[in-house]
């Protein structure tokens, strides 16, 4: 009894809109009606807004680039950004190798890699938040 008393008012819902002119209802969507669909930008907040404000700028807060390729020396060690003292790196010594070597690397002079001897040097990475 009830879903068709529903049902009588969908359709006198919907022969208004017609009568109106607006069959689907679409003139009720500001956005739209505004000047378009608004940009990201627009509609971003909280995190994600400053992280395309920062973007913008240039800066990358949360790592999303892929990061600079160095050569391992000992004078143009691997980076490896931290917010500790320390922390834990695996080297894949060659490109189709399956095994990871695994080893701490300490904040000061860059450290090597007990298989392969790449340089790796530990950087203060700060919290962008």
């Amino acid at each position: 009894m009830a879903s068709a008393g529903l049902l009588r008012a969908l359709n006198r819902a919907a022969l208004r809109a017609v009568v109106a002119g607006n069959p689907l209802g679409r003139g009720s969507v500001r956005a739209m009606s505004a000047g378009g669909i608004p940009t990201d930008e627009e509609q971003a907040t909280g995190l994600e807004r400053k992280t395309l404000q920062a973007l913008k700028k240039g800066l990358d807060p949360y790592s999303i680039f892929k990061p600079k390729a160095y050569a391992g020396t000992k004078e143009d060690p691997h980076i490896v950004p931290s917010i500790n003292k320390q922390r834990l790196v695996g080297c894949i010594c060659e490109e189709d190798n399956s095994a990871i070597i695994w080893f701490w690397v300490h904040q000061g002079e860059a450290q090597r890699c007990p298989s392969c001897g790449a340089y790796y040097k530990l950087t203060h990475h700060d919290l962008p938040h």
